[in-house]
């Protein structure tokens, strides 16, 4: 099976993750500035975890154009990383109405994590795929970008039980560490 139609069901999924989230997005009460206030948090995390799902269908895009051909292996990780990105929206929500709680911000970390791991699971079934030999797997590497993402991420969950603004901080790192599309992978063409 080609790339192209895992990455357009994919692309479909992740515009519906999209919808959802701001569609949760309420209007102010009143037509003042005062009255947008109480939704700043609400608007601050629909804004992250934007730019964490644009994130990862960028990465993902670039991952599938550097895939050559994918098997069940493939579309069974590419399925569990959509069902984890699935739940930010939820996390996203509980968070922006509850701003520095421990347990909503420590399930945004997780909510986090999950994709962050189920990344990995996709890049390592790619790789496990088209041998370790391949042009994908020497761009990948050690994956030191993805293995320390996800470390922050676990101190981000860890810090909501003490300091919830710490995960706040660590959560923006890693978004800011992946905004510029993976390089390692860019310039693979696999089709």
């Amino acid at each position: 099976m080609s790339t192209s139609r895992l990455e357009a069901f994919s692309d479909g999924v992740i515009a519906v993750i999209i919808t959802i989230m701001v569609l949760e997005l309420r209007t102010p009460e009143g037509t003042t500035l005062a009255a947008f206030t109480p939704l700043i948090p609400v608007f601050l995390s629909y804004v992250m975890s934007f730019i964490v799902i644009a994130i990862y269908w960028n990465n993902h895009h670039h991952l599938l154009r550097a895939t050559k051909s994918i098997n069940g292996s493939i579309m069974w990780a590419n399925l569990h990383l959509l069902f984890w990105l699935s739940l930010i929206p939820f996390a996203t929500a509980w968070m922006g109405e509850h701003p520095g709680q421990t347990w909503p911000t420590a399930a945004y970390g997780f909510a986090l994590f999950m994709p962050g791991f189920a990344f990995r699971l996709l890049v390592t079934a790619i790789i496990s795929h088209h041998g370790r030999q391949s042009a994908i797997a020497g761009a990948i590497g050690n994956d030191f970008k993805g293995i320390a993402s996800l470390v922050l991420y676990l101190g981000g969950i860890a810090a909501a039980f003490f300091f919830p603004w710490i995960s706040y901080l660590l959560f923006a790192t890693v978004a800011v560490v992946w905004f510029i599309p993976d390089r390692r992978v860019e310039g693979i063409k696999g089709e």
